[in-house]
């Protein structure tokens, strides 16, 4: 939700031999392929952890490796809290709005989760079982789902 480069097209690349200006997603719906997406949690981010703006000093942000305890900005605070209410009014956690959101394509055909307990694998299985977003809800989304969000 706050890493949509797929979704853009590949302007970046213009000026490459194979360089096609179509976005990751456009490109393997025409080859009829499937999508993996990796880290749809954004290292966290998208789940309860940080939404009130600590920083737990067994969390990914306290090592500070692939997460920074900076990313947990107001920016960041804002949108995944206004999505922790969207997920709320749907009967989920923010982490199965995110599955939810994502799984929503038929181009992506799986999700790479990493969980550090059961209880956040089975949190993120409910996804599997949540209502399909209506148009309404993804509008809502839209807003908050911005790329660059935790940058």
């Amino acid at each position: 939700m706050f890493s949509r480069h797929i979704e853009m097209p590949d302007a970046g690349a213009v000026d490459a031999p194979d360089a096609t200006g179509k976005s990751l997603l456009e490109t393997v719906d025409e080859l009829g392929v499937g999508l993996i997406a990796f880290s749809p949690l954004q290292q966290g981010l998208l789940t309860n952890r940080y939404l009130d703006g600590n920083v737990p000093s067994n969390s990914r942000a306290a090592v500070g490796h692939f997460l920074k305890p900076a990313q947990i900005s107001t920016t960041y605070l804002e949108r995944a809290r206004a999505l922790n209410a969207i997920a709320e009014s749907r009967g989920q956690s923010l982490a199965q709005l995110a599955l939810s959101w994502i799984l929503r394509d038929s181009r992506v055909t799986s999700v790479l989760v990493g969980a550090s307990s059961v209880a956040q694998l089975e949190d993120s299985l409910g996804a599997l079982h949540a209502p399909v977003l209506s148009a309404d809800e993804i509008a809502a989304i839209e807003p908050y789902a911005v790329d660059g969000t935790i940058k």
